[in-house]
């Protein structure tokens, strides 16, 4: 974990929300793709998985250049079994997200599975 608020370590499987939320608000988007594993894959909810950091790194900044904005929501705890956490939130609008994150080597944090919108 560095001193900056922005490239802060998810500790916690229910840090990556704020992180990410945090990062894009910051025009953070390494920070946003770095909260992933190199080979995760994100279903956006508009009929294509994203795999990949560096896609998923792309698919932030098309998303961040239109001015859209990721809002905090009411996030459910984490169901957390060994090294496998799986984390939702329902957003304002009422949409319901759902992750699956990973414990890395080292204890932090990232997601491997992020389905923008399951309802």
């Amino acid at each position: 974990m560095t001193d900056e608020p922005s490239r802060e370590s998810a500790r916690d499987p229910q840090d990556l929300e704020r992180l990410l939320i945090f990062r894009q608000w910051a025009g953070d988007i390494d920070g946003m793709a770095a909260l992933f594993e190199s080979h995760a894959v994100v279903d956006s909810g508009d009929g294509r998985l994203t795999r990949g950091r560096e896609a998923i790194r792309a698919l932030f900044a098309e998303i961040t250049a239109t001015g859209r904005k990721f809002a905090a929501g009411d996030q459910a705890p984490a169901v957390v079994s060994g090294d496998l956490a799986l984390t939702s939130t329902r957003l304002p609008d009422g949409t319901v997200t759902a992750e699956v994150a990973r414990r890395q080597g080292d204890g932090t944090w990232l997601w491997v599975i992020d389905r923008f919108s399951i309802a």
